[in-house]
């Protein structure tokens, strides 16, 4: 799909519905951060997200199952009542399922009255993975309605080719939008140095910080042979490792960008598994956008993101990953070039214009077929 010249594109009005607030990284990533970009390519937009910022925040807690249902009951009255206005919107982009449960009753009536539909997915929601706070919504979900709704929606938007093509074998038009990263929010690193203690860093939420146990051994024996070596995780809540000296810092937007400034090893350990080939590679292209050296699983799309030894570095063994931190740690050329070589590889394959662009050309194909 091509992307027609900017001064030739009609005004659209798009319905973003979104499953988390703008803290929320899928959310942030697939939607809002495109958001200045498709109203300067004559996007109306408006979005709503499922989610409430106190539901989000309540999301992380254990227990408290009362609290949790009342947000979510509000949660879908406020869903419905914007869908009462579909018929406003040339799209309804819906960024995950409208409901995070129940058949897909509502997209297949959307469908039924002419609304055209759009679902963006950048994860395996089609294996199940159990929630670590809510058994309950764990118990709810229904991997089965995500192949569903492969067969409703107009257009399946993923986060990578594997995805992509799991859509497809269920019978969906599907294209890829890789995700973007806006290296003008992200600043470029420093000067890679030993002059001051390096920091080897971890980016993400509570629920992924479990994959640091997958190299545990090796972070151990890493902390031991460096003692000046730091480490940090941001974002991953309440978490210890005997024998690794963990500073913990709590995510927020702001704090992200100085975060990545204090990082200098950038660390994504995950799972060789099928559900790891549906991730998208957000962690490890933050830290490239930032300059951060990252070092990475050798599983699914880090294969496709990351050049071996030139923007980054895939591990497959716990060798590969003691051998390749410890060579980084004392050698700050080495991270220099990477991280420079890192920052440059994303400035030019994942520009929020361009992809925004990309999904302007989509939404306009998806509206001519649509015309009667």
């Amino acid at each position: 799909m091509s992307s027609p010249a900017v001064e030739s594109l009609r005004p659209l009005k798009v319905l973003f519905l979104t499953r988390y607030p703008v803290d929320g990284a899928s959310s942030r990533y697939r939607v809002y951060q495109y958001l200045p970009h498709f109203e300067a390519l004559g996007v109306q937009c408006r979005v709503q997200s499922f989610m409430s910022q106190a539901m989000y925040q309540l999301s992380f807690s254990k227990g408290r199952s009362l609290r949790k249902m009342w947000e979510t009951g509000k949660a879908v009255l406020r869903r419905l009542v914007v869908l009462a206005g579909y018929g406003r919107y040339d799209i309804i982009y819906m960024q995950r399922e409208l409901l995070p449960f129940g058949p897909p009753v509502i997209e297949r009536f959307l469908r039924w009255r002419g609304a055209t539909l759009v679902f963006d997915y950048d994860d395996a929601l089609f294996i199940h993975k159990p929630s670590r706070y809510n058994p309950l919504a764990s118990l709810l979900r229904s991997p089965d309605k995500v192949r569903q709704l492969f067969g409703i929606v107009h257009c399946v938007i993923a986060g990578n080719d594997w995805l992509r093509d799991e859509a497809r074998k269920s019978g969906a038009q599907a294209e890829t939008v890789e995700v973007a990263e806006d290296t003008v929010r992200i600043q470029p690193h420093g000067p890679h140095t030993n002059d001051v203690p390096v920091t080897l860093g971890w980016l993400g939420s509570s629920s992924t910080v479990k994959y640091l146990r997958l190299i545990e051994p090796v972070l151990v024996e890493l902390a031991a042979r460096n003692p000046q070596l730091r480490f940090e995780i941001m974002g991953g809540g309440e978490f210890s490792m005997p024998g690794v000296p963990w500073t913990l810092t709590p995510w927020s937007l702001d704090g992200e960008l100085e975060a990545l400034r204090r990082f200098d090893i950038g660390i994504m350990p995950l799972p060789d598994e099928q559900w790891a080939n549906g991730k998208s590679g957000g962690k490890a292209r933050t830290y490239m956008a930032a300059g951060v050296v990252p070092v990475c699983a050798a599983v699914g799309y880090n294969l496709e993101l990351i050049d071996h030894g030139r923007t980054g570095f895939l591990c497959a063994s716990h060798d590969d990953w003691l051998q390749t931190l410890h060579r980084l740690v004392g050698d700050a050329s080495l991270r220099d070039r990477v991280g420079r070589a890192a920052r440059e590889e994303v400035t030019r394959r994942f520009s929020p214009l361009v992809q925004a662009a990309r999904l302007r050309a989509i939404f306009d194909t998806l509206v001519a077929r649509a015309r009667p």
